[in-house]
C-alpha cells in the first residue's frame, strides 16, 4: 500500500484579474495544505482567466502571468500543483500548465486538442501541442521542458489531460497510461450545459478504471467573462469508483476537496488488464524529480451530493442555480447596485425577478448574511433577505391604454411576493405625445390600420427611457428579459424591450420557460423553503405583448404561431441545420394530429422569413447566459450572415407543398 493525498480545487476567477485570481490559487494551496493534501490540481487558465479571449496575444500579458506564476510557486513548498497559463513558445502561444514541485517551477505541459466549437475559440488564440512533441523554454535565464510531458515524482508518474485532451475519441490519457501514469490530472474550463455533469462524471470513473489511475478533475466555477457559467465541478475517481465530488454552484470563491489514494492499488488493477499494452521506449518526454517524497494519509474532504442532485426535475434545478450564480458574479463583477427589470407581468420578466430573488435566498444560505455583504459591500445595511431582495431588486411596471388590469394585477403581486421595489409608471401620454410630434412633423395621421407595426414599436421603444433611468438612478444593471425563441425570429423591439445590459434568458426557450414557472409556482426547489404562489396569476395567462388595443386580444403566440411549434422549428433550423422543407417534414411527423398541413408549412414558412431578417437584431442583443447546445447567440454558438437570400428559393418549394 501506497497512499497519497491529493486534492481538487474550483476556483472562481475573472479575466486579468492579477490579484484576485493568485489570492484564489494560494486560498486553494493553503486549503489543500491543511487537509495535508500533497497533490492539487486546480483548473485551466486559473491565472489569467479562461476568457482573457484576444488579449492572450498581449505581449504584457503573457509576460504578467509569468510574473503571477513565480508569485504562486513560493506558495507550494512540499507539495506539487499544477497552474495554468499561456506560454510563447517558438514564436506561437499555447494553453499549458506548469507543474510545481515543492515550491520549484520544473515543467509545462501544453494541450493537444484545442475547443473550437461553439463558445470556444481557442485555435483563435493558442496552437495545439503536437503529440509526443518535448522541447525546453527559457525562462528567467533558466531553461524547462515543455511539451507534452510525464512527471516522475518520487517513484509516482503523473500525467495531464488538459479539459479537451479528454473529450476526443483518442484520449490523451491512453498514451499517458501506456507510460505508466500513476495519476492524471484534468485541468478544466468546461462550460455549464443541462446534463454536462454525467458526461463528465462519467469519463472520470471511466478513464481512472479503463487507464488505471487515479484520476483528478477541477473545473472553473461561476459566470467568469460574461457569458459562460462554469459549474465549479470537482471529482476524485480511482479504479473506477469515485471517491469524492465538490458541490456545484457554490457562490464561494474556492472550494477544495480532497482524499487518500492508494497508488499501489490502481498499478494492481493495471496489471490485471489483458488489454493493457505499455510503452517500453524512453522517449524523453518523462521528466524526474527528487527531492520530495510523496505519501501517507491526509484528511479526505468529499461533499454529500445535494438534494436537488438527484431530482426528477433536475433540468428545472440546474436552470436556476446556474443562472442566479451568473447574475451573483456578473453584479459583482461589473460592480454594479442591484437590477432593474421591466416587469410586465408576463412570464419572461416575472422569470427573471424571480432569479433574482432564488439568487439571495441561495447566496445567503451558503455564505451567511455576513459573507454576502462581503462580496456585495452595497447592501450592508439590510438586516433580512427581504431587505436585501428590495434593495437588489426593482420592478417597473409601464402601462398604457392597451394594457390590462390583469397583467398590473400580476406584476404588482409578484414584485410584492419577491419583496421587490415596485414602481408604477402610466405612459400613455408620453406615447400620444410622440405619435402626435410626428404626426404634425410628416403629416401623417396614425392609424392601427396602416401602421400597425410602427404604432406598437413606439410603445415598446417609450419604456425603454425610464427603465435605463431608473437603472442609473440605482447605479443597477437593467436586465432585458427576451428568451431565445424570441431572439430566433427577432420578436422585440430594438431599443425597447431588447434594452439591457445583461439578458439572463437569451439562451433559454419560451415553452421551457412558461414549464419551469409553472414548477416554481407549485413545487420548487429542492433545498430553499420558497414558494411563488402569485405566479399563478402568470401562469393562467396567454403570452401577450399587450401593444395592440385590448379588443384585438393580441397574443404572441397568435402573432408568431405556437411556442411549442416554434421551438421544434428552430431546434431543426439551427440546432440540425435543416433547410424550411427538411424542417416542415419533421414537425409535420411531429404534430400532424394537433394541426393542419397548410398551418405546419406557413408557420415553417414565417420562422426562417423572420429568422433570415432579424439577424441584425440577434447581433445587437445583450449578452446572455449559455445554458445549452441550442444557443442562437450569434458572438458565441450560432454565426448567420445579417443579408441572406432569406430561403426564397426553398420557401417557393415548400409553399407548394402544402
Amino acid at each position: 500500500m501506497r497512499n497519497v493525498a491529493v486534492a481538487a480545487a474550483a476556483l472562481n476567477q475573472t479575466p486579468i484579474a492579477w490579484i484576485e485570481n493568485v489570492k484564489n490559487i494560494v486560498t486553494a494551496v493553503r486549503q489543500a495544505r491543511t487537509l495535508k493534501a500533497q497533490v492539487l490540481c486546480l483548473p485551466e487558465l486559473c491565472i489569467t482567466g479562461y476568457g482573457c479571449e484576444d488579449a492572450f496575444h498581449s505581449p504584457g500579458l503573457l509576460s504578467m502571468a509569468l510574473d503571477r506564476l513565480f508569485e504562486v510557486a513560493k506558495e507550494c513548498s512540499g507539495m506539487v500543483v499544477n497552474v495554468g497559463l499561456p506560454l510563447e513558445v517558438g514564436g506561437a502561444v499555447f494553453n499549458v500548465v506548469c507543474v510545481i514541485v515543492d515550491a520549484q517551477v520544473t515543467g509545462f505541459v501544453a494541450k493537444k486538442n484545442l475547443a473550437g466549437d461553439g463558445l470556444h475559440y481557442e485555435p483563435r488564440w493558442f496552437k495545439p501541442w503536437p503529440r509526443g512533441v518535448v522541447t525546453s523554454v527559457e525562462i528567467r535565464g533558466v531553461s524547462y521542458p515543455v511539451g507534452d510531458l510525464l512527471f516522475d515524482i518520487d517513484g509516482i508518474k503523473i500525467g495531464f489531460e488538459i479539459c479537451e485532451d479528454a473529450w476526443v475519441g483518442d484520449r490523451a490519457g491512453i498514451d499517458l497510461a501506456a507510460n505508466g501514469a500513476d495519476i492524471i490530472l484534468n485541468p478544466s474550463a468546461s462550460h455549464f450545459a443541462f446534463g454536462k455533469h454525467e458526461i463528465r462524471k462519467r469519463f472520470v470513473q471511466e478513464g481512472s478504471r479503463s487507464f488505471g489511475v487515479t484520476y483528478l478533475y477541477a473545473n472553473l466555477l461561476g459566470c467568469e467573462s460574461g457569458r459562460i457559467i462554469f459549474d465549479g465541478d470537482t471529482l476524485v475517481a480511482a479504479n473506477g469508483e469515485l471517491v469524492a465530488r465538490g458541490p456545484r454552484f457554490s457562490y464561494q470563491d474556492v472550494v477544495v476537496v480532497a482524499a487518500t489514494v492508494d497508488v499501489d492499488r490502481t498499478r494492481l488493477s493495471r496489471y490485471r488488464q489483458a488489454s493493457f499494452v505499455p510503452q517500453l521506449t524512453h522517449d524523453g518526454r518523462c521528466v524526474t524529480i527528487s527531492g520530495i517524497k510523496l505519501g501517507g494519509e491526509g484528511t479526505s474532504k468529499e461533499f454529500i451530493p445535494a438534494e436537488w442532485e438527484g431530482s426528477k426535475e433536475l433540468k428545472h434545478e440546474e436552470f436556476w442555480r446556474a443562472v442566479a450564480l451568473g447574475l451573483f458574479d456578473y453584479v459583482r463583477k461589473s460592480h454594479s447596485q442591484g437590477f432593474v427589470v421591466s416587469l410586465s407581468g408576463g412570464v419572461d420578466s416575472s422569470a427573471a425577478s424571480c432569479l433574482v430573488s432564488l439568487m439571495v435566498h441561495s447566496a445567503v444560505r451558503e455564505l451567511g448574511k455576513k459573507g454576502f455583504k462581503e462580496k456585495l459591500p452595497f447592501t450592508s445595511s439590510a438586516k433580512s433577505n427581504a431587505q436585501l431582495i428590495h434593495q437588489l431588486l426593482a420592478c417597473v411596471y409601464q402601462g398604457t391604454e392597451n394594457s390590462s388590469a390583469i397583467t398590473r394585477t400580476a406584476a404588482q403581486e409578484v414584485a410584492r411576493e419577491l419583496g421587490a421595489t415596485f414602481i408604477d409608471l402610466y405612459i400613455s401620454d408620453l406615447v400620444a405625445g410622440y405619435e402626435a410630434l410626428i404626426s404634425k412633423a410628416t403629416g401623417t395621421k396614425l392609424t392601427w390600420k396602416e401602421h400597425d407595426i410602427a404604432r406598437q414599436n413606439i410603445q415598446a421603444r417609450v419604456r425603454s427611457p425610464s427603465a435605463w433611468l431608473i437603472a442609473n438612478l440605482r447605479g443597477a444593471l437593467l436586465l432585458s428579459t427576451s428568451n431565445r425563441s424570441e431572439a430566433a425570429v427577432g420578436y422585440t423591439t430594438m431599443d425597447g424591450d431588447s434594452s439591457g445590459g445583461l439578458s439572463p434568458l437569451g439562451g433559454i426557450d419560451k415553452a421551457y420557460l412558461r414549464e419551469w414557472l409553472r414548477w416554481l409556482e407549485t413545487s420548487g426547489p429542492a433545498d430553499i423553503a420558497q414558494k411563488y404562489p402569485s405566479l399563478r396569476l402568470v401562469n393562467a395567462q396567454a403570452p401577450t405583448a399587450e401593444l395592440r388595443p385590448l379588443k384585438e386580444k393580441q397574443t404572441d403566440e397568435g402573432d408568431l404561431m405556437p411556442y411549442r411549434v416554434l421551438d421544434k422549428v428552430e431546434r431543426y433550423a439551427v440546432r440540425d441545420r435543416c433547410l424550411p422543407t427538411e424542417v416542415f417534414f419533421k414537425i409535420t411527423s411531429d404534430f400532424s394530429s394537433e394541426y393542419e398541413r397548410a398551418d405546419l408549412s406557413r408557420w415553417t414558412a414565417r420562422f426562417f422569413t423572420l429568422w433570415s431578417a432579424n439577424q441584425w437584431k440577434r447581433e445587437r442583443y445583450a449578452p446572455s447566459f449559455h445554458l445549452d447546445d441550442e444557443n442562437v447567440d450569434p458572438k458565441t454558438w450560432c454565426r448567420f450572415p445579417i443579408l441572406s437570400g432569406g430561403y426564397k428559393e426553398e420557401l417557393r418549394e415548400l409553399a407548394r407543398l402544402r
